[in-house]
């Protein structure tokens, strides 16, 4: 029955190039709007790229931020082509060192996005995101401490950014220091109180045996996200932990209606199936977890021992 924490989020730098005299017109505005979705990102940032209706640091800045769009698309190879042409177009330019260190991050090229980290603190020392993201890379590394130091200078200089103080959590939780941990995501729901603040700090109190507090910010994350599976599977477990088969079972059927390719649901289902006496209800729901992955070692033992396996 395993949920484990979620991934450290990474967040890219939109920062607009400095402004030159043109207003800039629907597509510049498209282009670094921090409200444009990556589709239209990359569509406006084209058409400013392809009209050459800006020029200096504004295109360094289209380039920018499609590079920007074509990385939340995983498009890595054409965002970093983009974001090299950034560079070359405006050297001082800190943001496209930042954002082209997400793709290298992606690319599991973690020396080299350290080195663009680098760049980019160095010419902007207020950055907080390169700050956060070089903490990425480097816990990736095995870094913590270069891990936490980063995420520490991230929250010195923006106070406010919430998952700096998720990430900072989640070193406190791998060097099991649990209260720090628990604090940290804390502020992190205080100032985002969304679906992953609160599994990220149920998840720590579920591995601290604090299953009644698990319980509670898995139900917070069902609230603010209902049809998002991970809330209702995460409770779902913590309520067959305590005994509650019946909760248990209901919290996995709204699991597998929002995610039914999620193979671990469809095993604790049967596992609260067969707490309630439901025996084929059970059988059908191990025989669907090993349909999704072969060999699952949970699903395969209760088969052999219902004797159909």
């Amino acid at each position: 029955m395993r949920v484990p924490l979620s991934l450290i989020a990474l967040l890219a730098a939109l920062t607009s190039p400095a402004p030159a005299s043109a207003a800039g017109g629907p597509a510049w505005e498209a282009c670094v709007g921090l409200t444009s979705s990556p589709d239209q990102r990359i569509k406006a940032c084209s058409t400013v790229i392809e009209t050459k209706s800006e020029s200096g640091p504004r295109l360094a800045g289209a380039y920018c931020n499609r590079g920007h769009g074509l990385t939340e698309k995983r498009e890595l190879d054409a965002a970093l082509s983009d974001l090299d042409e950034a560079v070359r177009l405006d050297p001082g330019y800190a943001c496209a060192y930042n954002n082209r260190g997400r793709v290298h991050s992606f690319k599991r090229d973690y020396d080299r996005a350290i080195a663009d980290y680098d760049l980019a603190i160095k010419l902007d020392p207020s950055l907080a995101l390169a700050y956060s993201n070089r903490g990425e890379s480097r816990f990736n590394k095995g870094d913590l401490n270069g891990a936490f130091a980063d995420f520490d200078a991230a929250i010195k200089r923006d106070p406010k950014y919430a998952m700096a103080y998720a990430n900072r959590a989640l070193v406190y939780y791998r060097k099991h220091d649990i209260a720090h941990a628990i604090a940290d995501y804390t502020t992190r729901i205080k100032l985002a109180p969304d679906l992953l603040g609160y599994i990220d700090r149920g998840n720590v109190y579920r591995d601290s045996e604090q299953l009644d507090r698990a319980a509670a910010d898995y139900g917070e994350a069902i609230r603010v996200a209902p049809t998002d599976a991970r809330g209702w599977r995460n409770r779902g477990m913590i309520r067959l932990y305590q005994g509650d088969s019946k909760g248990g079972l209901s919290d996995y059927d709204k699991a597998l209606q929002y995610d039914p390719s999620d193979v671990f649901s469809w095993s604790n289902r049967g596992q609260a199936k067969l707490r309630l006496g439901d025996k084929q209800g059970a059988i059908a729901d191990f025989r669907k977890a090993l349909e999704l992955k072969p060999g699952l070692p949970t699903a395969q033992e209760q088969l052999r021992k219902l004797g159909v396996l």
